[in-house]
């Protein structure tokens, strides 16, 4: 994300949040349940801006949840935007984005932010910079499909989240498991 002038890229969980307090963030996106209290972990935190969006980590509509929605995207995409525009006169950041565990919400959100900031970077490379951040990655499919059209990617997004899916169970076959107990199944049949 050199081109938002952002010289650490951060994703994590909930818990893991205490121990990023003296990483002199600069920038968080947080991805919350709707009805998850305010994070107190931010109170130890320096001067930072901060955004925050709430909805489900789910793929598909159930009752009393609130589904990843379009909105949700341009949002994220939104704060992009900010940070491009707040890239003036700033040096260097830490951007953190975090959601309930740092692997599905969040990855998405980071990866979307990512595709933002460099189009001509390929989809493969893209998710490939992702692991590096957050090696358990494992991008909500619904926002990656929101962003994929927002940005224009014309489907490239969503094949490359196959492969990167297909890449993860390779590598921590547990996803398998977790993915299918969490109603997720749709997600690993993208896996090629």
């Amino acid at each position: 994300m050199k081109t938002l002038a952002i010289s650490t890229l951060t994703i994590c969980g909930i818990e893991e949040l205490p121990g990023n307090s003296a990483r002199e963030v600069t920038h968080v996106l947080s991805v919350l349940d709707p009805d998850r209290a305010e994070i107190e972990a931010f109170g130890a935190y320096g001067t930072h801006e901060r955004v925050t969006l709430r909805f489900h980590d789910i793929i598909d509509p159930a009752p009393d949840r609130i589904m990843p929605a379009p909105g949700h995207v341009a949002e994220i995409l939104g704060f992009g935007e900010g940070l491009r525009a707040s890239a003036v006169g700033r040096k260097a950041g830490h951007l953190l984005v975090h959601c309930h565990m740092g692997i599905s919400r969040s990855t998405a959100a980071m990866l979307t932010l990512m595709a933002q900031a460099d189009p001509h970077e390929g989809e493969d490379a893209l998710f490939a910079r992702l692991r590096e951040i957050r090696p358990q990655a494992w991008p909500n499919s619904v926002m990656i499909g929101f962003a994929d059209e927002q940005l224009g990617r014309h489907g490239r997004l969503t094949e490359a989240l196959g492969r990167h899916y297909a890449h993860q169970i390779a590598a921590q076959p547990k996803f398998r498991t977790w993915m299918n107990d969490l109603g997720r199944k749709r997600e690993l049949e993208m896996a090629v």
